[in-house]
């Protein structure tokens, strides 16, 4: 009894990091958004190979944030990251609709994992600054987000260039990970057999 408590006091009175993903294909805009979140401006990037990970603190919770590169070849080690991840953002060029199959194909096949089971999904379709960028509703249909079953989910238009729908998005996540809060202190109940 006295480790439970031990750990529920640990759980509530230590600071706690959200692991959150942030994955897109490549040129979607993933590490230019992370380092708008991080440190609120755009800074010069160039293509990720591998990741970038930084902790961002958003409305006094704190987020470990990993970007991981979105070429072809890196793709197929996004699962290597999924373990005890609290959301993804999944970042979307509005501009680029000749590969938003190929990126609704991606995402299909991340919220297959088992390990990704319980992560909340947000949508950034991004560059909503330049011209031809479809609208949140056109990219929702093309990734099929209406079909999502047992999965809680938003899609935000934004522009990680001028900040706009940033905000809105985060607020979501910040609504959002309450939830994951709430099981994984549940299950650290169950696992020692506390009983409310």
């Amino acid at each position: 009894m006295g480790g439970s408590l031990s750990r529920l006091w640990s759980f509530f009175w230590t600071k706690k990091e959200i692991r959150i993903l942030i994955l897109g294909l490549d040129n979607a805009g993933k590490t230019t958004l992370l380092y708008r979140l991080k440190i609120g401006e755009v800074v010069t990037t160039i293509p990720t190979i591998g990741f970038n990970v930084e902790s961002v603190t958003y409305r006094n919770l704190n987020f470990n944030v990993w970007d991981l590169g979105g070429q072809t070849s890196i793709r197929p080690y996004w699962r290597c990251y999924y373990a005890n991840t609290a959301a993804v953002i999944f970042v979307i060029d509005s501009t680029d609709i000749e590969r938003l199959g190929t990126a609704a194909d991606e995402l299909a096949a991340m919220l297959n994992e088992e390990e990704l089971r319980d992560a909340a999904l947000l949508v950034f379709a991004n560059k909503q600054d330049q011209p031809g960028a479809k609208g949140a509703g056109e990219i929702s249909e093309a990734l099929k987000l209406g079909e999502l079953r047992d999965r809680n989910w938003s899609i935000v238009a934004c522009s990680a260039i001028d900040g706009k729908g940033l905000d809105e998005g985060m607020d979501w996540l910040v609504v959002s990970c309450p939830s994951w809060l709430s099981a994984r202190f549940l299950s650290i109940l169950d696992l020692h057999g506390t009983n409310l």
